[in-house]
């Protein structure tokens, strides 16, 4: 079996968010989504659990960080820079933030992160190995 992730996200709308998701192109696994969770699905291997307030709250007595706060930006490849426009546009078009900070352009990578509508933060992101600078 090869190795997972599951990122836990504490989220304020749990169907709002499940719809947010769909949107930027996760698929909803209902074997581990009920009225308190939902399992979104990025790939084999990478998932996202939606957990309502209180669900959260069972699995640690850590406050939930405030809006505009981050903890982690999570980073999904993508095929190709449209992908990454794409999902920037998708996320701003269904309740989340676009450009939360400035577009990343080297050439030979590009990004654009955005907030989902709790404040999550992913960073989109293509990367062309062969044209990567050395040393």
């Amino acid at each position: 079996m090869p190795r997972m992730i599951f990122v836990n996200l504490p989220v304020a709308d749990l169907a709002a968010s499940m719809k947010f998701y769909e949107a930027l192109g996760f698929s909803n696994n209902p074997q581990f989504t009920d009225h308190t969770a939902a399992c979104m699905v990025w790939s084999d291997t990478i998932h996202v659990m939606l957990l309502t307030h209180d669900k959260w709250n069972s699995f640690t007595a850590r406050p939930i960080p405030p809006a505009g706060a981050s903890e982690v930006a999570l980073a999904l490849s993508m095929d190709d820079r449209a992908a990454v426009d794409a999902f920037n546009e998708a996320a701003a078009a269904h309740g989340g933030t676009a450009d939360i900070n400035p577009v990343q352009d080297l050439g030979f990578m590009y990004g654009r992160d955005i907030a989902d509508p709790d404040g999550h933060v992913w960073g989109p992101f293509w990367l062309d190995m062969a044209a990567m600078p050395t040393g």
